[in-house]
């Protein structure tokens, strides 16, 4: 019989091994797949395990040695630049400590609560993960079982169960407008993130409060929605681009959109950053491979790789008591207003 969730969250690798009548390094060496264990005993350990609703913890799977920490990270099944640069920072600064990385894809065929407890049961000491993930696992049963700890960058805010290393989009979103009108441009666009993306939605409400500490009223025709790539960027750019009255800028909720607005743009016979101008956001590759070079904000995606890999290490050495009484840490960065031509200059 089934335990219950509550049941579920108190297994110990103790527990386990009294159930099966072994030592808790027998229970180690199954969960690792490592050891001389019979496979009778193997294949009743690992019953046990289901049983119960065991998921290892960093302390279990460091029985068997001094093995490095195991840290799962979870991408999405999406081209993006900023994506894939994030991957690779969490990579690198992985490495750095002498961490194991396990990756897995996550998509519609595979969820990401399935995929997270996927790798914790694979041995996973610790979860990091990468837009949009912690949003959508926070808060939730699946995250509060897995019993380990977690971390996430470029989020929008503090999340109430894992540590968090990010910008101020608020911030960031109002300085680009901002900038913007000083530069003297007045029909302002944006194209946001899908409108469930609260990062998307941070940006948003910083462009809106520019606007309105400038004194340019918010106009809901020049707000147009795209899902972080250049096809939608292409198709909300024309959608701005052919309103009766087009905007005379149009700021992106990233660089690949922001690269489509040019696109876009450059069809028309527009010059920019005369006729328009266009910014985006993340600073990856593709703000400077187009004409002319974007505007944009930087992100400090290594750096944000790095801290989170550090509070992850830090909660990993951490004994469950002192962890359990420290909230999540919230680490804020600076991020960077990268000036180049896609914007006209003071």
């Amino acid at each position: 019989m089934r335990r219950s969730r509550q049941q579920r969250d108190r297994v110990t690798i103790q527990d386990v091994a009294q159930r099966a009548g072994v030592s808790a390094m027998t229970v180690s060496n199954v969960v690792n797949r490592t050891g001389k264990v019979g496979e009778s005993t193997r294949a009743r350990v690992r019953a046990i395990i289901e049983e119960m609703g065991y998921v290892p913890s960093q302390a279990a799977r460091h029985l068997v040695g001094a093995a490095p920490a195991r840290i799962g990270l979870i991408y999405l099944d999406i081209e993006s630049m900023f994506l894939s640069l994030a991957h690779g920072e969490v990579s690198a600064a992985a490495a750095e400590k002498g961490l194991q990385l396990m990756v897995r894809r996550a998509s519609a065929a595979t969820p990401d609560r399935a995929v997270a407890l996927s790798l914790v049961r694979s041995g996973a000491d610790a979860l990091l993960f990468i837009p949009p993930f912690a949003e959508l696992l926070t808060g939730t049963p699946a995250l509060r079982t897995l019993g380990v700890p977690a971390a996430a960058i470029a989020t929008a805010g503090p999340l109430p169960d894992m540590a968090t290393v990010r910008i101020d989009n608020h911030a960031a979103g109002r300085a680009v407008a901002d900038l913007l009108v000083t530069r003297g441009y007045r029909r302002i666009a944006i194209i946001t993130g899908p409108g469930g993306h609260s990062d998307s939605v941070a940006r948003l409400d910083g462009y809106k409060a520019a606007l309105a500490a400038h004194g340019i009223p918010f106009r809901p025709e020049l707000c147009a929605e795209g899902l972080f790539s250049f096809e939608t960027g292409l198709v909300a750019a024309d959608t701005l681009l052919d309103l009766p009255q087009p905007p005379d800028a149009i700021m992106a909720a990233n660089d690949d959109m922001a690269a489509a607005a040019l696109w876009a743009a450059h069809r028309r016979g527009l010059v920019p950053p005369r006729d328009l101008a266009v910014t985006g956001f993340d600073d990856t590759l593709v703000a400077t491979r187009v004409w002319p070079a974007l505007t944009t904000v930087r992100q400090p995606i290594k750096d944000m790789a790095i801290r989170a890999i550090d509070l992850l290490v830090e909660a990993l050495g951490r004994p469950a008591a002192e962890g359990a009484a420290k909230p999540p840490r919230d680490v804020v960065l600076d991020f960077t207003l990268v000036e180049r031509g896609s914007v006209r200059q003071a």
